[in-house]
């Protein structure tokens, strides 16, 4: 079963990221899994385990590659692992010889509304919440439904069940308010025996979901199953028992944490990662079948009820914006007019993540179709070509470890969307700072991309405030107070200033006086050394004569 799969990779991945070696990575292999190169999903069972590991991916960077090969060809993995770990992509898909990556793309051109729903058959709206609601409005003032089937688990007793029902009846529409646990088989089948058969159902649109939202480390069986009923059991109900009968649509609301692989969100992203793969699997049987990923609802939704300050912010730093009723229900009307079997309706604002890349983030491979960085953004900040490193080692010990600390508390900052770094004091323990398990993940990603170590998800709970945690970089980033690396960095300090300046001939005979002085010094070190190295002896010999002589001549130090 799908939950019996998810529940497997979950325990093989939770083992591999609490093994001690962070360097390893982990290849999770499916078999027709997602669409790719023209071809269909087979195994929408395996789309679930895409849609928990992308989360893992989204908490864990570097870590975890998903590989979904061939449907239509026996073995494969053996001929194409090495290429695809050489790829760098965390998302790779093998159809013959082709390797395919996805990659977010604009739907293009709106097209004509189609007529799917009519006034004469019964369309089902599952889930009475506030995007039930809306949609089941909409379906009658828009599309002219007439006859509605409502359900949801508590039905007439649900909170404003009662007056939606008034509403759409004031609408002229015939309703139907049923209390129905989607997730029992039974109870759909006895919901769908007593549609009338003068108005036969043509439509099903399913909204429910609830969350249980924790890190991959945190996730269990409980969690996937309490997710998994509204999305996953009962929409293999639906789909099962719906097959025999002529309908128009069958639309499911997905989540853009399916695709995307939100943090913290493992159990509902493959949920509804199962849904996108299921309605690709019905539309190529010829079936309908179209799931809605949606992004951010403006909405007020049970879904986003428990969103707080941080998780907003951190949104917003990924660009995710909320949609409107309005905007929603005019997608919802393009999306049934595509003809595709999954979009992913969210509204997008691609500056703000441009702005992340240039201040520690990066950017998610699924956005680089739609967002062009230069090669310097596209580096992880400052950790790749070892600049951090370079700027420390020509400090003392303790403005190291000031700079370190600055680094922690501005990454902290931003994370809990404060506006500096003063929000989080240098000796504030981070769970005092506002921390959970979410946020405590997404600062070690920041701190990995701004020093380029390999740090442990428990960081942030084994190093409590930012000072213990600068000094714990500062140790692995293995900098220290040395002469050599001193007088080094000011050599470089040199080289820098000399090459962005214009001198006339007066100033360049200047300074190349002073250079020929300290050359010569230099060599008098050299020569009264033996047969050390320039290295040992310049380090050994005179530090504070040769930083003394820097200052006197140059005036760097």
């Amino acid at each position: 079963s799908v939950r019996e799969l998810t529940s497997r990779v979950l325990a093989v991945v939770q083992a591999w990221l609490a093994a001690p070696d962070v360097d390893s990575r982990l290849v999770v292999v499916t078999r027709g899994a997602v669409a790719a190169g023209g071809t269909a999903v087979t195994d929408p069972v395996a789309s679930a385990v895409w849609g928990l590991v992308r989360a893992a991916q989204s908490e864990n960077p570097d870590r975890i590659v998903l590989l979904d090969l061939d449907p239509a060809a026996a073995g494969g993995l053996e001929e194409v692992l090495g290429g695809v770990l050489m790829t760098g992509e965390p998302q790779l898909a093998v159809r013959g010889e082709t390797l395919s990556v996805p990659r977010l793309a604009r739907a293009g051109e709106r097209p004509a509304p189609s007529a799917v729903f009519g006034p004469d058959g019964t369309v089902l709206v599952s889930g009475a919440g506030a995007l039930g609601g809306l949609v089941a409005r909409h379906l009658v003032e828009r599309h002219g439904v007439r006859h509605l089937v409502l359900a949801s688990r508590r039905g007439l007793d649900a909170e404003g069940a009662k007056d939606l029902v008034a509403d759409l009846t004031a609408l002229g529409a015939d309703v139907s308010m049923a209390a129905c646990d989607l997730s029992d088989r039974d109870q759909v089948a006895a919901l769908l025996a007593a549609v009338p058969a003068e108005h036969p159902l043509t439509g099903v649109v399913h909204t429910a979901g609830v969350l249980d939202d924790g890190v991959i480390g945190t996730l269990t069986e409980e969690k996937l199953a309490r997710v998994f009923a509204p999305k996953v059991d009962a929409v293999r109900h639906l789909d099962e028992l719906t097959r025999d009968l002529d309908l128009g649509a069958f639309v499911v609301y997905s989540s853009a944490s399916g695709v995307l692989g939100a943090a913290g969100q493992g159990n509902y992203a493959a949920a509804n990662a199962f849904l996108d793969g299921l309605m690709a699997s019905r539309q190529a049987a010829g079936l309908p079948g179209v799931s809605l990923a949606w992004g951010l609802w403006e909405l007020a939704t049970e879904m986003i009820a428990h969103l707080g300050g941080v998780d907003k912010a951190r949104m917003s730093r990924g660009g995710v914006l909320p949609i409107t009723a309005a905007e929603g229900m005019d997608l919802f009307d393009a999306a049934l007019a595509s003809g595709q079997p999954q979009l992913v309706p969210v509204k997008l604002d691609l500056r703000e993540v441009r702005a992340g890349a240039k201040h520690g983030g990066a950017i998610p491979p699924l956005l680089r179709g739609l967002v062009r960085v230069g090669r310097q953004q596209a580096k992880t900040a400052s950790a790749g070509d070892g600049e951090l490193v370079r700027r420390l080692a020509g400090l003392a010990a303790a403005e190291q470890e000031a700079l370190l600390v600055e680094l922690v508390r501005e990454r902290a900052a931003a994370v809990l969307g404060h506006g500096g770094a003063e929000g989080v004091p240098a000796e504030m323990a981070f769970k005092d700072a506002g921390f959970d398990s979410l946020t405590s993940v997404e600062l070690r990603n920041r701190l990995r991309e701004g020093t380029g170590l390999k740090l442990p998800a428990t960081l942030v709970f084994d190093y409590p405030t930012p000072l213990v945690l600068a000094r714990h970089l500062r140790a692995e980033l293995g900098v220290s107070e040395d002469a050599l690396s001193l007088v080094q960095a000011k050599i470089e300090d040199v080289e820098s200033l000399l090459g962005g300046l214009r001198l006339d001939d007066s100033t360049k005979s200047s300074i190349t006086l002073r250079l020929q002085g300290l050359v010569a010094m230099c060599n008098g070190v050299l020569d009264s050394g033996g047969t050390a190295t320039a290295a040992d002896q310049l380090e050994a010999a005179s530090a504070d004569e040769v930083l003394e002589f820097i200052h006197d001549e140059l005036g760097l130090v």
